[in-house]
């Protein structure tokens, strides 16, 4: 259901004034507040009037996460939610790949990026090109892209996966030699977890990385560990090898909420970006965050002006446009995920 009521500043500041990620990018005073509100009431109405939808990565800013939100979640499950919507235009808060990935599977709505710096350190390393060189580089080879990918990668590839389902997909394909890309942190990841599942497959895999996630070391889990000796270490597998071997708990974003939601209170160190720690100040009080987070610059450039923006004034800029033979292409890399996920 779209969110279309009006909300009043105050119940703005009661829901984010616990939120402190970010020096003072997401810090909300009753002032702030009161500051918002009106184009948070107004981007409502407007998506009434257009029939439209917004989609929020759980990454962006918490007053656009918690004041015109109507989905908010990880790529994959937003694109999904996309398909269940009636609404005819989808706002996607985010960065410009994962636009790619709804409008692919929703290619008769209207997609836009509302984000002005929307481009991604890890979908931006590799292109299309590069992708059919590595192909006659490595013949026989099933390629696998991460969802973290253009349209124009994903056309090129055989299978995309998460990063909830990676391992199970690697392990199901029945080929043994596999070329996964972009991300080499999560490359090497694979390639030990499938070795402790006693899995023997040629794998190899592409150089691109996340700089939020790269940016983290292991140094920092010692560090807590010391102050913080009961806390619990839970990161993204975009991390390094040495930050998942020495976490409690790995899992994407969406499994890391989880994860949380059931996890006795206590301390916790969250390795990913600041976004989701935003989220559980709001959504789960009782667990007490210890360490430090890193914003993704991409995901912090959407905010509630380009918002209204792209909902009254759109340029071609803003939209998602995709080749249909390449959307087609990359559709069925995407339903190759359905299939070995079973």
């Amino acid at each position: 259901m779209l969110v279309t009521e009006k909300i009043t500043a105050e119940q703005l500041y009661q829901k984010l004034k616990d939120v402190k990620i970010g020096g003072q990018v997401c810090q909300y005073s009753r002032e702030k507040c009161e500051e918002l509100t009106p184009l948070i009431n107004e981007i409502n109405e407007l998506k009434r009037e257009k029939n439209a939808c917004i989609l929020v990565h759980s990454y962006v800013t918490p007053e656009i996460i918690y004041g015109v939100g109507d989905y908010v979640g990880d790529s994959y499950i937003l694109s999904k939610r996309a398909m269940e919507t009636e609404a005819t235009t989808i706002v996607f808060a985010a960065v410009r790949f994962m636009g790619d990935t709804a409008k692919i599977l929703n290619p008769h709505k209207d997609v836009l990026i509302p984000g002005l710096n929307d481009g991604c350190t890890l979908a931006d390393s590799i292109n299309a090109g590069q992708v059919q060189a590595l192909r006659k580089e490595f013949p026989g080879y099933t390629f696998v892209c991460y969802i973290n990918t253009t349209a124009a990668v994903k056309a090129e590839c055989d299978v995309c996966v998460t990063s909830s389902n990676v391992y199970d997909i690697c392990q199901n394909i029945p080929n043994d030699r596999i070329y996964f890309l972009p991300d080499k942190l999560m490359g090497q990841n694979l390639v030990d977890e499938l070795a402790k599942r006693g899995v023997k497959k040629d794998i190899r895999f592409y150089n691109g990385t996340c700089y939020v996630h790269e940016e983290y070391d292991a140094e920092q889990i010692f560090k807590v560990r010391t102050e913080y000796p009961n806390a619990k270490i839970i990161a993204h597998p975009e991390c390094n090898d040495d930050i998942v071997k020495n976490s409690d708990y790995v899992g994407s974003t969406a499994q890391l909420l989880d994860y949380m939601k059931t996890a006795p209170d206590g301390e916790f160190l969250m390795l990913t970006e600041c976004g989701l720690a935003g989220r559980l100040q709001v959504e789960l009080p009782g667990k007490k965050l210890v360490g430090s987070c890193n914003l993704c610059r991409y995901m912090k450039s959407n905010s509630l002006e380009d918002i209204k923006r792209v909902l009254t004034q759109p340029t071609g800029r803003d939209r998602i446009h995709i080749d249909p033979l390449v959307m087609d292409r990359a559709r069925r890399c995407i339903e190759a995920m359905f299939e070995y996920a079973q």
